[in-house]
């Protein structure tokens, strides 16, 4: 339809102080939010959709996600170079990994997530995806694409998902070639991480100079293009900082000198408790992590945690992501980071989900786009049977998903070991 009106239920409006509204009616025209009007005014020529006492609330965004994997773990890790290699050999194996990444992003989008933020990917794919989606050739959520990352010769990705940098000249101008592809923001590679870590007690150490830091930055934002950053340490903060990132992604423990950084450049964080958990939490025989991975995993972890809850104390933005693709991070489990978020860092409900709604869509930069339910906004809508704001884990289930006023539905095949192992820590 092009333009329906849905009345009866109960709307959370994705604002910072939401409550449950009754007696309003959202009146959706062409794709976009027309106006909220009391449900005894809605016009003629709206027909009505009865929501039955449902919550209605806005898409939710992941600010952080890798679309070519499925986030189900593995016994045995795999090499991701040759992985990638055999997905890029030719057009036959490309129009297949194009294939996958469609459908991960279609699980994003019924499970709830009406937008992406990639920073990470192969190739183009994520760009041509966002464009088939754009032009109604494809399903899926909005996407912010990231495509290639930057890192450096045995850095994080570096090979796989990540153009290799040897200099700043050459990374200024890798960033220049990721642009060229359609990108939306530039993604670097300033530390690494657990998985490469090559000594217990020291995952994240800092693995791109200050000085390609500072070049890529300065040619991405020439380009009018944000960075963010893979950042697990707190030199790597700083570094990242200094130099121009625009978000720092997971985060490590802060000192008093890098909240002051975060303040003077007008940085965000984006949280990402989810791919720390099975490391850090998890027995080894089920994650299957070496000791190291898992001692290198609880300090990741404690300095993601404890970087966004001094991020939330000092008034800077916080945003959320889970890195999806990770070992047992699905692509349709994004409300499983709302319920960590509050969980591990004492938020409420309330600003869990503001901060997945509203709250990512401002550190993304598509607040008047997206993110909350107000007149001329894009139509993304989850319907929920029950009250979200008293119990985080009913996104689990949504009813129906909206996205620019089309009606999604939100069925979806479960990993059932995923659910299994992660539902201990709900």
């Amino acid at each position: 339809m092009s333009k329906f009106a849905l009345y009866n239920g109960y709307l959370l409006d994705g604002t910072q102080n939401m409550t449950p509204q009754k007696g309003l009616a959202v009146l959706v025209e062409n794709g976009k939010i027309r106006s909220v009007v009391a449900d005894t005014a809605i016009p003629k020529g709206f027909p009505k959709i009865d929501l039955e006492g449902q919550y209605l609330l806005p898409g939710l965004i992941n600010l952080h996600v890798h679309l070519a994997g499925s986030g189900k773990p593995k016994k045995k890790q795999t090499d991701p170079i040759k992985a990638v290699k055999l997905v890029t050999a030719n057009a036959w194996t490309k129009k297949l990994g194009m294939a996958l990444v469609a459908g991960y992003a279609r699980q994003q989008l019924r499970s709830g997530v009406t937008t992406i933020r990639t920073v990470g990917g192969i190739l183009d794919f994520d760009s041509r995806l966002r464009d088939a989606i754009n032009a109604g050739k494809a399903v899926g959520p909005r996407i912010l694409a990231g495509n290639m990352a930057v890192s450096v010769p045995g850095g994080h990705m570096a090979g796989s998902l990540a153009h290799v940098a040897h200099t700043p000249e050459e990374a200024a101008d890798f960033v220049s070639q990721i642009a060229s592809t359609g990108a939306d923001l530039i993604k670097l590679m300033v530390t690494g991480g657990v998985l490469d870590a090559v000594r217990q007690g020291e995952p994240g150490v800092l693995k791109m100079e200050p000085a390609l830091i500072k070049a890529a930055c300065d040619r991405a934002h020439a380009l009018g293009l944000k960075v963010a950053a893979h950042v697990e340490s707190p030199e790597g903060v700083r570094a990242a900082l200094e130099n121009g990132v625009d978000t720092i992604e997971h985060g490590a423990m802060p000192d008093e000198s890098t909240l002051a950084l975060f303040r003077e450049t007008g940085a965000s964080l984006v949280t990402t408790i989810s791919p720390a958990l099975s490391y850090a939490l998890f027995d080894t025989s089920v994650s299957h992590a070496t000791p190291m991975q898992k001692y290198n995993g609880k300090i990741v972890m404690d300095g993601i945690v404890g970087c966004a809850k001094a991020c939330l104390s000092a008034g800077i933005p916080v945003g959320l992501g889970t890195d999806t693709a990770c070992p047992y991070v699905t692509q349709y489990d994004t409300w499983r980071e709302l319920v960590y978020f509050r969980r591990f860092c004492g938020v409420t409900a309330t600003q869990a989900l503001y901060t997945a709604t509203l709250g990512n869509a401002k550190i993304a930069g598509i607040e008047k786009e997206t993110g909350s339910i107000e007149a001329g906004k894009s139509a993304d809508f989850v319907v929920c049977r029950d009250n979200p704001l008293n119990d985080l884990t009913t996104l689990r289930e949504p009813s129906i998903v909206f996205f620019r006023g089309k009606k999604i539905a939100p069925r979806q095949s479960r990993i059932r070991e995923v659910d299994q192992e992660l539902d201990n820590y709900l």
